[in-house]
This record gives structure tokens, C-alpha cells and sequence, in this order.
């Protein structure tokens, strides 16, 4: 497995994640992406390339953190041993 980890999601780096994670679709699918409402998830060219491939955007209601709960607590978690330990 191979990962890259960033102090911030800029849109670029979302963006070249987002193209290899579509590069290993296979042709038939029927997928849907879900994330917050985050700025660079809003963004026409981020919703392009979803679009084009086929996958179907869904995003959680803005304030409602029981969508994405395990995930942001993945995150804090990471954040507070990796980067915050100085």
C-alpha cells in the first residue's frame, strides 16, 4: 500500500489522488463518492472528473458529522500522534 500524507487537502493534491483512484475503475461500475462539503469537493473541476468517469457525487449535510464520524476520528487520531508529537 502506498500513501502520501500532507499537513492540508489542497486541491491539487485531492485532485491527483481523485485521478488515481479512477484510473483503477474498471469500465463498468456503479459508484458513488461521498464526502463533506469541503471546499475542494465543491470544486467544477473535482466534479468533472467524476462526472466523466461515471461516478456519482454524494455529499453529507453541512453540520452533520455522523456521516463521516469514524473517518474525521481516523484523522484526528493520525494528526495527534503524527504530526502534533514535536
Amino acid at each position: 500500500m502506498r500513501f502520501t500524507i500532507f499537513r492540508r487537502p489542497t486541491l491539487s493534491i485531492v485532485t491527483k489522488m481523485l485521478e488515481k483512484a479512477l484510473g483503477k475503475l474498471p469500465e463498468q461500475h456503479n459508484l458513488i463518492l461521498h464526502s463533506d462539503q469541503g471546499w475542494r469537493y465543491q470544486q467544477k473541476r473535482y466534479q468533472y472528473m467524476l462526472s466523466e468517469r461515471g461516478v456519482t457525487q454524494s455529499m453529507s449535510h453541512r453540520g452533520n458529522s455522523l456521516n463521516n464520524y469514524v473517518v474525521e476520528n481516523f484523522f484526528g487520531i493520525l494528526k495527534t500522534e503524527l504530526l502534533y508529537i514535536q
